[in-house]
């Protein structure tokens, strides 16, 4: 099945501590379902100091579910994602707006 949100996508989450906030997904994991996008579902992890880098509590984001995440749309609201074939290409396109992403 086709990968309706990707690496880079804005998205919003939908549910959970950050339901809101907006960020862009750095990496996708679709086995497990599951993304990492900026500055969301944050946690602290513990890191042993080296020679190149200062240890300590360094905040890092952790995976979300995919389906807690929306995409945004050229409006700024979320929209689910469907798929069309343009020129015989198969492209996304946002649900509310019509917009090729």
């Amino acid at each position: 099945m086709a990968a309706k949100l990707r690496k880079g996508d804005k998205v919003v989450v939908l549910a959970g501590k950050d339901k809101g906030k907006e960020g862009a997904i750095l990496s996708v994991d679709p086995s497990a379902g599951k993304a990492v996008v900026e500055g969301v579902n944050m946690a602290i992890r513990h890191t042993r100091q080296s020679q190149t880098e200062q240890g300590g509590r360094l905040p890092k984001a952790v995976p979300i579910q995919l389906s807690n995440l929306a995409l945004l749309d050229s409006n700024g609201k979320a929209t689910r994602v469907g798929f069309r074939e343009e020129d015989g290409k198969k492209v996304r396109f946002a649900k509310t707006t019509g917009e090729t992403v």
